[in-house]
């Protein structure tokens, strides 16, 4: 549900004066603290099982798995074949399959430790943090533009996108990596590469032209809240906004203790990862470029010094009374709340020379404005080359502006006021801050990172493990990977869940690899998928994981897997989003039509690389039920739908990419009919043809053409799942 506002918010404020507030000393039922989620991780021993089990199992998830069949009296399925687990682990890790190369060599490696050399080459491969950022960008709600009407660009919060991928790529550990999204500023001060895991703490939604501050404030800190507690700890904390949770033991208040942490925040988009070396060097350089250009830059001032006084007192007199004070008082009267006030506000009053020129000019003004930028052009070579920018929030000062609990969440109707805390279940008291004057922080993130990242946090600790189990099998131990609440699902394997967590957090030492390479190299992974009645009527929904289950790529994977065999993949990495081709009139909002890519293999960029626009998905990604980022995606939908199968048979998309193929077949292949079947095969479904298909192959193709089996075959089943 969209978070109210404006008129509607008044009317909340009316009512929650009628409310009573949740009771001053936390009191928890005794089920409440038996909630499975919140126990201590302990490490269980893997349980006893029979010699057939023992035979069976490769690792101790194993032992855990064969032990709840065991007592089902359920067998485990047998191995997949080695050509299905290379391509399964291949499409799992690195979202495209194995190349006919690949498939070769590792069908020939008869070495007892081919497995663990593929998952190892596959986990080394750059493509795996283009597929795992991926899942983690669901997770953040990760988007390039705002949301609302407007829906500007944010021209650099790409580069939080880059440090997800080159983290998952690093196995920068997961604490670490938790921390420098919370923190990075306060706790790595001294590497720049840190700073960009700030970018987390931008991605909200926000109405950048919204003349009640003071809303748009809160709006954005229930935001932080709600994903902060969604991506970290799985917890729906949104529903304790209101009222004390209605399901879990979260209270209403530990709301507005979480939402503390992030009180003194303020927007930073001037951030940069250049060193304090690079940033002198372009002053400098700013200097003597202001210095030579001064004689026309006067000229500029003194054509727009009354249209900036004019467009300010018109801009400032659209917002509340309230909000035209902060602008205009004495800096040295603003409180730390007024500060935040004044920040959000005096970007939408104080504007670059251009908007000025456009609003308050007439035509022969704008004429004058357009020659003295002609005369500034000489000078050009002496601008710097602009410092590598990020988006990202940091405090505003030392001194935070106080937190209300707010009743009934309504912004007008503030209660008693809250110190900065944790979940009272697990910790009642106030966090222990320890200020950061140094860096003009309140050391408030510091606090909330330590206690996110801790070992002993039992919340942050499963949820992570859990997801990436959920994202190998199509569904988590505990199938909810958001909601660990009493109303998600409970674990399957909750032993299991607490071995590999420990596992995680110990002798791992965080290591995500390390996690990826425990469930790929076991004998649960390696099952076959092939469907059992005896087993299915005991488990219908494979709980008990007595086959892998089959489940169809995501869209990102579906489009790269398509680039990667007709031969077009680009894999170049990083940098702004890019915008391939998509149909004529595709609008991205109101009004505003899709751009055209700028460089000449943009249209062939990996997917996780394609501009979010948060309202509206590229298409054929959405048509794949690729998630829209108004809030936290633990799970996608995996729909299957008219659409789908429209955007495959007719879109231009894949329809660029089966002709790509065809050329390659053909190139490769020769002109045999049989010859450039097996081709297309091979490059596409990694086997060979059956002698049925290739005698139909053959008789699609005496009828139709080449780039029209090659169609049929990338949007086969086959190629669109993962068995």
């Amino acid at each position: 549900m969209r978070i109210p506002s404006h008129a509607s918010s008044l009317l909340i404020a009316a009512t929650a004066l009628l409310l009573p507030l949740a009771a001053e000393t936390p009191s928890f039922k005794p089920q409440q603290r038996r909630w499975w989620a919140i126990q201590p991780v302990a490490a269980p021993q893997p349980p006893a099982i029979d010699a057939a089990g023992g035979k069976w199992a490769r690792n101790e998830i194993d032992r855990f798995v064969y032990s709840k069949l065991q007592a089902k009296s359920v067998q485990p399925s047998a191995p997949a074949d080695r050509f299905t687990y290379l391509r399964r682990v291949t499409l799992d890790l690195t979202g495209i399959p194995p190349t006919p190369s690949e498939t070769q060599a590792f069908l020939t490696d008869n070495n007892p430790d081919a497995e663990e050399r593929l998952v190892d080459r596959l986990l080394a491969s750059p493509r795996y943090g283009e597929r795992w950022g991926r899942h983690w960008l669901d997770v953040v709600r990760y988007a390039d533009s705002d949301g609302f009407k407007q829906d500007d660009t944010r021209p650099n919060i790409w580069r939080y996108r880059d440090w997800v991928i080159q983290s998952f790529n690093y196995d920068k550990p997961y604490s670490r990596f938790v921390r420098e999204q919370i923190a990075a500023d306060e706790l790595f001060p001294n590497d720049p590469q840190a700073l960009p895991g700030l970018g987390f703490l931008r991605l909200f939604e926000d109405e950048f032209n919204q003349a009640n501050i003071r809303l748009r404030r809160q709006e954005l800190l229930n935001d932080l809240t709600d994903n902060t507690a969604f991506a970290f700890l799985g917890v729906t904390m949104a529903c304790a906004r209101c009222h004390d949770h209605k399901f879990d033991p979260l209270l209403h208040r530990d709301y507005y203790r979480l939402q503390a942490f992030f009180a003194n925040i303020k927007i930073d988009d001037e951030a940069t990862i250049a060193s304090p070396e690079e940033v002198a060097a372009h002053e400098k350089q700013m200097e003597t470029y202001r210095a030579a250009a001064k004689p026309v830059l006067d000229k500029i001032d003194a054509l727009l010094a009354a249209p900036r006084a004019n467009y300010r007192k018109e801009y400032t007199e659209r917002f509340p009374e309230e909000v035209q004070t902060v602008i205009l008082m004495d800096p040295k009267k603003r409180t730390s709340l007024d500060w935040q006030i004044y920040h959000k506000a005096i970007t939408q009053v104080e504007v670059p020379d251009t908007d000025v020129a456009s609003k308050k000019l007439d035509s022969a003004g704008k004429a004058r404005y357009k020659a003295l930028l002609a005369e500034l052009e000489p000078f050009h070579h002496l601008l710097p080359k602009p410092l590598p920018r990020l988006q990202i929030m940091r405090d505003q000062a030392v001194d935070a502006p106080a937190t209300h609990v707010l009743r009934a969440g309504a912004i007008d109707a503030r209660a008693e006021e809250t110190a900065p805390g944790f979940l009272s279940i697990l910790d009642p008291q106030p966090a222990r801050i320890t200020p950061r004057p140094e860096m003009n922080s309140s050391g408030r993130r510091t606090a909330l990172a330590n206690w996110l990242a801790d070992a002993s946090n039992p919340l942050t600790t499963r949820v992570i493990v859990n997801r990436v189990w959920h994202y190998h099998f199509g569904r988590g131990i505990a199938a909810t990977p958001n909601d660990l609440g009493l109303m998600g699902e409970r674990p399957t394997h909750p032993e299991l869940l607490d071995w590999l967590t420990a596992t995680f957090t110990g002798p791992d030492n965080w290591s995500i690899k390390k996690l990826h390479r425990r469930i790929l190299l076991s004998a649960t992974y390696r099952q076959s998928s092939a469907f059992r009645e005896s087993a299915a009527n005991i488990d219908n929904d494979n709980k008990l994981l007595w086959r892998y289950p089959r489940r169809r790529l995501e869209a990102e994977s579906i489009r790269d897997s398509m680039l990667a065999v007709s031969g077009l993949l680009d894999p170049t990495m990083g940098g702004p989003g890019v915008f391939p081709a998509v149909p004529k009139g595709t609008e991205i909002q109101e009004g505003r039509h899709w751009r055209k890519s700028t460089g000449p293999t943009d249209e062939y960029r990996a997917s996780v690389y394609i501009f979010a626009r948060r309202l509206v998905r590229y298409p054929m990604l959405e048509s794949f039920d690729a998630p829209l980022a108004f809030e936290s995606c633990g799970r996608r939908q995996e729909t299957v739908t008219a659409d789908q199968a429209l955007e495959l048979m007719n879109g231009a998309a894949a329809a660029n990419f089966a002709q790509a193929l065809a050329r390659r077949v053909a190139n490769d292949a020769g002109q045999s009919p049989d010859a450039l079947v097996e081709r297309a095969f091979r490059l596409t479904l990694g086997r060979a043809p059956t002698p049925k298909e290739t005698a139909r192959s053959r008789e699609f193709l005496s009828q139709s053409t080449l780039d029209d089996l090659c169609l049929s075959l990338l949007s086969s089943s086959e190629f669109l799942y993962i068995d």
